[in-house]
């Protein structure tokens, strides 16, 4: 397996003893500029500098620049430990367990992430993972840790030169993948790196190294031992970067899909272009100009999971007396092959949307891998895709009476209905959103009646009118002792005679 010159895979926790000698490109030398650089990571690069602290900008950001590409974030290495840097930044917040980040804020949104140079931590006795890396270290040894070389540059404020500890700009210049180290140890380490690895060399355009995808192919079975939320974050990185069908057909290569979602790796092997069109339909949306921030979780789940049978449910299901012959079922009820009990997990519940016994059966004796992850898409995010997909058929009536479109744009999930629009609803679907958005829905005066309108009867069904709250009636409360008055609540005299003259 390749490796990196001063990198110790049997050690695992320091460099060989002799240091590696780093390469160092001055300003004349590259095309990183100040000018690029986000002014708030700036700020927090040079108040870091002139407290006598290193400061260095690294991982991607620093990548993505010197490939003229536009950082999605600008994250900040720097000597100082998280107390220190609290101490220099009010809007400073310390988060996080397996390592402790420092989060400066600027507005409610805008987040400049600020990290200790830290040493490659050492596993628990009988492990392979790491679970703990507050090692702080030097910049050298904070390199060596890193996942891959081209995410291990460092962009000195102080001296305005790029810094390459692992060899990171020869992969950068041919625009290869690669692991710092040992593939087989760093995977190990921390099984998630297999899918940064295609997912970046899927956005990127790049290849992955020999025996990095040699290593992937031989753990892919680790990628079970990982956190499914840490999983679900990473699926949700790759579908808002804008080459999400490119990263699935890759995933689906190299084998990795089969364990994160086996749906989705049945639907692609079986030569479907159900889920990656929809696929395909996001990346030309993201491409053309939406920011990531448009893109909510929930639409997102749906995009990848409505093409592999997930369906709108009732809140309460009724379950039916006896079955449907084949020749009764229609799509016009689609409540009929839905689970009684709708699981949490998606991946159950698409499970139990799918084909019938013998289809599972064969998939089932087909499939050598271990039992799968299940991802934990959030209950609230698959309830608001079903109110998107109901939402769909009053969003395609443009000519619906004013009143009902004041309801429908005060639906909380009215805006991602939009984008789904926009995203999912063909040829005409950006048109029909800017429709949407063009209307002044608080200033429409109400119809009169829908066949005024010229709507026809079924209008005419009365809309639901918010509930009016219930006026609390107000309790007689005792008067001061020895007052008169009217008889009032609790324990006490009633009203005596008055007192003599």
């Amino acid at each position: 397996m390749s490796g990196c010159k001063g990198y110790n895979p049997l050690g695992n926790t320091s460099l060989v003893a002799q240091p590696a000698i780093p390469r160092i490109l001055p300003r004349a030398e590259h095309v990183l500029s100040r000018r690029d650089i986000d002014p708030d990571a700036l700020k927090v690069l040079y108040r870091l500098k002139n407290n006598g602290f290193t400061a260095y900008l690294v991982g991607g950001g620093v990548r993505d620049l010197l490939l003229g590409r536009r950082p999605k974030d600008f994250d900040v290495g720097t000597s100082a430990v998280p107390q220190q840097v609290k101490r220099l930044f009010r809007n400073c917040f310390i988060i996080g367990r397996r390592f402790r980040l420092c989060h400066v804020r600027f507005g409610p949104k805008k987040v400049i992430e600020v990290s200790t140079f830290r040493r490659l931590a050492e596993p628990d006795e009988g492990d392979t993972l790491i679970r703990r890396d507050n090692t702080f270290g030097t910049p050298e040894q904070d390199a060596f840790r890193r996942d891959f070389t081209v995410n291990a540059l460092f962009y000195d404020i102080a001296t305005f030169s790029v810094i390459d500890y692992v060899g990171g700009l020869a992969d950068l210049r041919e625009r290869v993948i690669r692991t710092i180290g040992d593939p087989d140890v760093r995977l190990r380490e921390d099984p998630v790196r297999m899918l940064r690895a295609v997912a970046l060399a899927s956005r990127l355009d790049f290849t992955i190294d020999r025996d990095t995808r040699e290593a992937i192919r031989f753990l892919r079975g680790e990628i079970v031992k990982s956190s499914p939320a840490r999983l679900l974050d990473e699926f949700y990185k790759i579908l808002r970067q804008g080459a999400a069908r490119r990263t699935f057909e890759a995933l689906h290569e190299i084998g990795l899909l089969a364990y994160l979602l086996p749906e989705a790796d049945t639907d692609i092997a079986s030569g479907s272009k159900r889920l990656l069109d929809s696929l395909a339909r996001l990346d030309e949306f993201r491409n053309g100009g939406a920011p990531p921030e448009k893109l909510s979780n929930a639409l997102l789940a749906g995009t990848l999971l409505v093409p592999l049978g997930l369906q709108r449910r009732a809140v309460k299901t009724r379950p039916q007396s006896r079955p449907l012959p084949d020749s009764e079922e229609t799509p016009s009820e689609p409540e009929t092959e839905l689970a009684p009990e709708p699981a949490d997990d998606v991946a159950t519940e698409i499970a139990a949307l799918g084909a019938g016994d013998e289809d599972v059966a064969a998939a089932a004796e087909a499939r050598v891998d271990p039992v799968p992850l299940n991802l934990p898409f959030a209950r609230r995010d698959l309830d608001r895709v079903r109110l998107m997909l109901a939402a769909q058929r009053r969003l395609s009536e443009a000519a619906a009476p004013a009143r009902l479109k004041r309801v429908i744009a005060s639906r909380p999930y009215f805006e991602d209905a939009l984008v789904w629009t926009e995203v999912h609803g063909g040829p005409d679907g950006p048109e029909l959103a800017a429709h949407w958005r063009s209307l002044d829905t608080g200033d429409m005066p109400p119809p009169t009646s829908a066949a005024a309108l010229g709507l026809g009867e079924a209008w005419e069904e009365p809309l639901p009118l918010p509930r009016r709250r219930r006026r609390r009636r107000r309790r007689r409360g005792r008067g001061p002792a020895g007052s008169s008055g009217g008889p009032g609540p609790g324990p006490g005299p009633g009203p005596g005679p008055a007192p003599a003259a």
